[in-house]
């Protein structure tokens, strides 16, 4: 393995730069060199990356690049980068495009043939995932959740059976009501781990049944402050739980046929039991 311990930016060339999700000491000495380095540093917030830069003594120029301008100047800092210029894209914390500005720039600069550098570094989804206790081996990111209850609602019937572990950012002024629609879809006994304020100094983690995480945020009202990420256990199949595939279809035929005859069809097609189907389509069907 190539030791490189020094960096020296290249011309035309974007690097995406994590920067500290909290505890200012998680940057990289190679982020800070690129920082230092770099023409034009893109920021989701100019003050915000402002204090950051002061803190470490970097006075590279800053220039604006968020959700409501990214599409409008992505093509300038394109032509500066082709002119040979340097450009870091930051966000205000962690990596930038996850659930963050970007990614029309990249994909503008894939586009144009320009050169972006990644660099690792702090990302909330993956600290709280690896200390989360559910399992790693297979996850999904599903980013932020609808601000609407029904929307909510809606998302959590999408995923209630996907057995990987699934991730969500939520903000504190919404979790509360999160979690009762996350209970009302997938009832009490779902393992849920909350991480807050990761690596400052209230860092918490704590994962519980759904039921007994409602009442032990209830407990503190200081436990519902702070940025969170939401991490929800996969689906684990029961013995006789019916495939979503064989119920959807089920619920699809019976519209246009008997429900006895829709469960003997999907039962065919899908290699279940066809009493499990039509008990479960009197359950759940209007007849």
């Amino acid at each position: 393995m190539t030791d490189e311990t020094s960096t020296m930016v290249d011309v035309s060339t974007l690097y995406i730069v994590p920067t500290p999700i909290g505890n200012l000491g998680d940057i990289t000495q190679r982020a800070l060199e690129i920082l230092q380095q770099v023409d034009i540093i893109a920021a989701e917030d100019t003050r915000h990356t402002g204090r950051l830069l002061s803190h470490f003594g970097i006075t590279t120029r800053t220039f604006a690049l968020h959700d409501h301008n990214e599409q409008q100047k992505a093509d300038f800092l394109i032509e500066k980068l082709v002119s040979g210029q340097t450009i870091a894209l930051v966000s205000d914390a962690g990596t930038p495009l996850i659930s963050d500005p970007g990614y029309h720039l990249v994909t503008r600069c894939r586009q144009a043939g320009v050169k972006v550098v990644p660099l690792p570094g702090p990302c909330a989804v993956i600290t709280a995932l690896s200390a989360s206790g559910l399992p790693s081996d297979r996850f999904s990111f599903e980013g932020f959740l609808p601000p609407k209850s029904k929307g909510r609602r809606d998302k959590f019937t999408e995923v209630a059976q996907d057995p990987r572990t699934m991730i969500f950012y939520e903000s504190p002024h919404r979790i509360t009501d999160t979690l009762d629609d996350m209970l009302a879809v997938l009832g009490p006994e779902r393992q849920v781990v909350l991480a807050r304020e990761l690596t400052k100094t209230y860092e918490t983690i704590h994962g519980a049944p759904l039921g007994e995480l409602i009442e032990w945020l209830n407990q503190d009202s200081n436990r519902i402050r702070g940025e969170m990420v939401l991490l929800i256990a996969g689906h684990r199949a029961e013995k006789d739980d019916l495939p979503v595939e064989a119920t959807n279809a089920v619920a699809l035929i019976a519209k246009e046929l008997p429900l006895k005859k829709a469960a003997a069809i999907a039962a065919e097609l899908y290699k279940v039991k066809k009493n499990a189907l039509y008990k479960w389509g009197l359950d759940n069907l209007e007849q």
